[in-house]
């Protein structure tokens, strides 16, 4: 099959051998796949980050508690693309529940004899870059009838912020500000208006962006270069506890939303930065900040946020902003670079998934 193909930090496609799938795992054709900017820091900076885990793994010894996932390795094929929308064309032994010709969405995960795999970050199970992908079927949420595969491969990046809003406890007593509002700060946008929560300031340099956040139903957006938007909260609100999404995942960010925050707030780091970074304690100490991180999502807020845009409860149709073949994802890593142009770019291998 075609695929996008990271080898040595670098992406080229070529053609790889076609996944089989094992006992309790489907072969699906790949609809459609958002192209994540996880993905885009991970080709930049993933070298930095493997070694940072290697040392990591050396401070804390192994832990058998743990279900440790097999990490891929470089110089060897990985297809990325873990936001994806999958028809099912072949069952492998012992499947129930799911039939062939069932379109689905799933959690990036595959669980074998060899342990924990993160689909799209791993040398066996390839991500949605390709034509075709393996997935277990016991993780796997049909797609309902009438939603567009473009639609549900949102479900992802989606349930990452409904799970950032979760961890972070917010309520309709609570003010938020989101710093960042590429998809997933966007994503944390839609879960804040979906509970009632406001007002919510969005902060972004990009102008589309912040058109985008207003679409979502962002109360205030500011270009922080020209207000910053704890300034604008200040004007609107003011008054509330307060909850800073940080949702931008560069080296600074954290240190910059812990300096801008007033006594008392929460800051929730939903930003995945792969470099490392540096804070000043005294910054949160001094106004008795509370400092929280969040990653990926449960099983039943997953399915929670593919019920969202199945309902209509989030109109996430505007932030598919350009579609490419599987030929076309080493120009569209680039194309992402300018957020004026693009929000989220999918991959759509046969061009034919109802764009």
């Amino acid at each position: 099959m075609r695929a996008a193909v990271m080898r040595d930090w670098e992406l080229r496609v070529d053609e790889v051998p076609d996944p089989e799938p094992g006992p309790g795992q489907v072969l699906t054709r790949v609809l459609a796949c958002g192209i994540c900017g996880s993905d885009l820091h991970m080709l930049r900076h993933g070298a930095e980050l493997r070694a940072r885990e290697v040392e990591l793994a050396d401070e804390f010894g192994p832990d058998p508690n743990a279900l440790r996932p097999v990490v891929f390795e470089p110089h060897l094929d990985t297809v990325m693309g873990h936001e994806y929308c999958c028809e099912v064309i072949g069952l492998g032994a012992g499947v129930t529940g799911v039939s062939e010709g069932d379109v689905v969405v799933g959690m990036p995960v595959a669980l074998d004899a060899d342990g924990l795999h993160t689909v799209g970050y791993s040398n066996r199970y390839p991500g949605g870059y390709a034509e075709l992908m393996v997935l277990d079927a016991a993780l796997l949420n049909r797609v309902p009838d009438g939603v567009p595969p473009r639609l549900a491969a949102l479900t992802e990046p989606l349930a990452v912020g409904v799970h950032a809003v979760a961890k972070s406890r917010t309520d309709q007593a609570h003010a938020a500000v989101v710093l960042g509002l590429g998809p997933v700060g966007l994503a944390c946008v839609a879960e804040l208006k979906v509970r009632g929560i406001g007002p919510v300031v969005g902060a972004d340099f990009s102008s589309r962006r912040r058109r985008l956040a207003e679409h979502l139903g962002c109360d205030v957006v500011v270009d922080p270069r020209v207000q910053p938007a704890v300034a604008a909260w200040r004007e609107v609100d003011g008054q509330r506890p307060l909850v800073v999404f940080e949702a931008v995942g560069v080296p600074g960010m954290i240190d910059a939303a812990m300096r801008m925050a007033p006594r008392d707030t929460q800051v929730l780091v939903v930003g995945v930065c792969m470099q490392r970074d540096h804070i000043h304690p005294m910054s949160a100490i001094g106004r008795e900040l509370n400092v929280q991180f969040a990653l990926g999502y449960t099983p039943d807020e997953f399915a929670g946020s593919l019920t969202k845009i199945a309902d209509g409860a989030v109109d996430l149709e505007p932030l598919l902003t350009g579609s490419v073949t599987v030929e076309g994802v080493p120009g569209a890593f680039a194309d992402l670079a300018d957020p004026e142009e693009h929000a989220k770019i999918l991959v759509e291998p046969d061009g034919t998934s109802g764009a």
